[in-house]
């Protein structure tokens, strides 16, 4: 039954970062039950490395995001940001 479980997940890349933490999470379980056979270990193991690298680089894409959202035009971070938005209450 842990085949039928673990086959979906290898071929669909989770579309968002929290849906990657979740399944990230859910393999975590799964290889901590240790109910499954060193194959399967393997197996959920190198999708965790795959979903990690994948968390991370969606990591770096958003703070790359901010910092161009944050950047003045003199190259410094501006801490203006917080407080445009909270006069937006």
């Amino acid at each position: 039954m842990a085949d039928q479980d673990a086959a979906p997940d290898e071929s669909v890349t989770p579309q968002d970062f929290a849906s990657t933490l979740e399944r990230l999470e859910t393999l975590v379980n799964r290889l901590e039950s240790g109910e499954l056979s060193l194959e399967e270990s393997l197996s959920a193991f190198e999708q965790g490395v795959r979903l990690t690298r994948d968390a991370q680089r969606r990591l770096d894409e958003a703070e790359l995001k901010v910092r161009t959202l944050v950047e003045q035009p003199d190259g410094s971070l501006g801490e203006s940001a917080d407080q445009d938005l909270g006069d937006n209450d």
